[in-house]
């Protein structure tokens, strides 16, 4: 069925056309111009007064939400959650494994890949486009709440087992430059097109440029579990905030970095390399109390997300973190929805397929308010929320 969507809006988001009409067939935009450049044929009109719309959101780190954890083996549960992210603008993303005993990453790798791999068929929410895996390759002196006894030293051999698990569904690691092989292990996730996420890392300044030299591209949620800048021992912040070849995450929620320092972070990164996240737990969307993140309790409590005193996760939503930077860094909507759609699709690759509304690509867009809360999601052409 061919569908008409109008809006007072529509940011591509590097373009913003007033009074857009965008018309769906087969799931793709087939053409997107102003309305007073084209006649209405015939169809479905969903019209949206006063509202903006703008691509789906992608979420490139996310635990869980409303009471799930991504490595739960609990189909249903996973289904439910990605219905729920919609509420929130987010119809694509990454989830995120958390470092655990080996047999229980294999397993969860293998139930996510599975799950990846047939989900064009069944997916009636968002969709995950590969799995994020987050540990074990990490520091322990910048592990945060990763359990210890489970840390491995990164290896070309070790990748493939986890590559293998995840039936060719792993599009991201983080990983710690500094440790043994990290620069062999980059190098190999390179060739299976991997993207290696420099974080939970002490690297020093000649550390970190070695594993972007051996192919690393993206830092893992900027700030954090991360060495700490010094203007003598520049280190790993040095070298992600310098270099315009990296690009950056960073969980812009007011509680894991300050204001100010989100908002030195976006001028030093700029508006195409900075990326937006959430590092959300199963407590997002739910009341204070105790949560999992993989196998271990995490206190929830005014916003805050605790293990033993160390932050674990948060209950960030994507649209919030959206007007979060409205506000951090006094950014408009266009420019502050780039940063959760454009350039994590940029970093994934998939800027033919996603993060932009243009002819051709999927029909998969969030209905905005000017001051960018959500008030319907878009998917393949159809209004899922």
């Amino acid at each position: 069925m061919r569908t008409m969507i109008t809006a007072e809006r529509l940011l591509t988001p590097h373009e913003a056309i007033d009074s857009p009409l965008v018309i769906v067939e087969e799931g793709r935009i087939s053409v997107l111009e102003s309305r007073s450049a084209v006649a209405l044929p015939p169809g479905r009109l969903l019209e949206f007064p006063g509202l903006v719309l703008a691509p789906g959101l992608i979420d490139l780190h996310i635990h869980g939400g409303d009471g799930h954890d991504v490595m739960e083996a609990d189909s249903e549960a996973q289904e439910e959650f990605e219905l729920r992210l919609l509420r929130h603008g987010v119809t694509a993303y990454l989830p995120t494994t958390v470092t655990a005993p080996l047999e229980k990453i294999l397993s969860a790798l293998d139930r996510l890949g599975g799950s990846i791999s047939q989900s064009d068929s069944v997916n009636r929410g968002a969709r995950a486009l590969g799995i994020h895996l987050e540990g074990p390759f990490i520091s322990h002196e910048k592990r945060g709440v990763h359990p210890p006894a489970n840390l491995l030293q990164p290896s070309p051999a070790m990748l493939d087992k986890f590559w293998q698990a995840s039936q060719g569904t792993l599009r991201m690691m983080t990983i710690a430059p500094e440790l043994p092989e990290a620069s062999e292990t980059i190098a190999h996730a390179r060739a299976l097109g991997i993207i290696s996420s420099l974080g939970h890392s002490n690297a020093t300044f000649e550390e970190a440029n070695r594993g972007i030299s051996a192919g690393a591209s993206h830092a893992t949620h900027t700030f954090n579990a991360m060495r700490a800048l010094d203007h003598r021992s520049p280190g790993l912040l040095g070298a992600i905030l310098n270099d315009d070849a990296v690009t950056a995450d960073i969980l812009a929620d007011g509680i894991h970095v300050h204001p100010s320092v989100v908002n030195l972070f976006l001028r030093a990164k700029g508006p195409d390399r900075a990326v937006l996240i959430t590092d959300a737990i199963s407590a997002t969307g739910m009341p204070e109390g105790i949560y999992k993140l993989g196998s271990f309790d995490v206190e929830v409590k005014g916003g805050r997300c605790d293990y033993q005193g160390k932050l674990a996760g948060s209950v960030l939503t994507l649209d919030r973190a959206v007007r979060n930077v409205m506000k951090f860094a006094e950014w408009n909507l266009q420019q502050a929805v780039t940063l959760a759609t454009a350039n994590p699709a940029r970093v994934l690759g998939i800027a033919n397929e996603r993060g932009f509304l243009a002819p051709g690509r999927r029909a998969d867009l969030v209905v905005l308010t000017p001051d960018g809360e959500v008030a319907h999601t878009i998917v393949a052409g159809e209004m899922v929320h």
